[in-house]
């Protein structure tokens, strides 16, 4: 299977993707370069290092809520702080995405090698509500891309069936969340993919 073959289907709401290329000059310097940018992918907890000193921030954790150090796995979650944006009720102020899916294919010997990680929006893991803590609803995916083919190596964000999460919430996170939806959706969400994509070749 392909790397783009693991993003979900669009069905509804919003797609977006960003991504950044660096081509090599020789097969092992693309094979270092795949590594660290994978390495990189896998630390959400220094995502904001990576952005540039983009201010969100991230923090990983496990199913309890717990912080986590070190690369994800399957079933952890995370959550985004963003900036100067009233917080949501459902998730304390945070915005947070559970890994359901990291798959890995190829080496150093094969044409291409790859990582994805496919994230979606659910309640905040340290409590016991059972709302999405997030501005998009939990059709929402996240797809995480870091690949390599021949001597160019790529790191993709793609983002599918964005819909605001607007049921099932309070009244504030309705406003709130459906107004945050609309401003990802003319633009302001790219800036910072695009920095990351960027980072995590650098």
């Amino acid at each position: 299977m392909k790397a783009h073959q693991h993003i979900p289907p669009q069905k509804e709401g919003r797609q977006t993707d960003f991504g950044e290329a660096v081509e090599t000059k020789n097969s092992e310097e693309a094979h270092q370069l795949f590594l660290m940018a994978r390495a990189k992918m896998l630390d959400i907890t220094n995502w904001h290092n990576y952005c540039d000193g983009a201010s969100s921030k991230f923090g990983l954790v496990d199913k309890a809520g717990n912080l986590l150090h070190g690369a994800a796995q399957i079933g952890d979650h995370f959550y985004i702080d963003l900036p100067a944006t009233p917080g949501s009720d459902a998730g304390d102020g945070l915005e947070w995405v559970v890994i359901e899916k990291i798959a890995e294919k190829g080496d150093k010997n094969s044409e291409e090698e790859y990582i994805i990680m496919i994230v979606r929006p659910v309640p905040d893991p340290r409590k016991h509500e059972k709302e999405t803590a997030h501005f998009y609803s939990n059709v929402s995916t996240s797809t995480f891309i870091v690949s390599r083919t021949g001597l160019t190596v790529h790191a993709e964000v793609h983002g599918r069936n964005e819909v605001p999460n607007n049921h099932d919430v309070d009244l504030h996170d309705t406003i709130r969340n459906t107004a945050i939806a609309l401003s990802a959706r003319i633009g302001l969400s790219g800036p910072q993919w695009k920095k990351l994509a960027k980072g995590l070749l650098e």
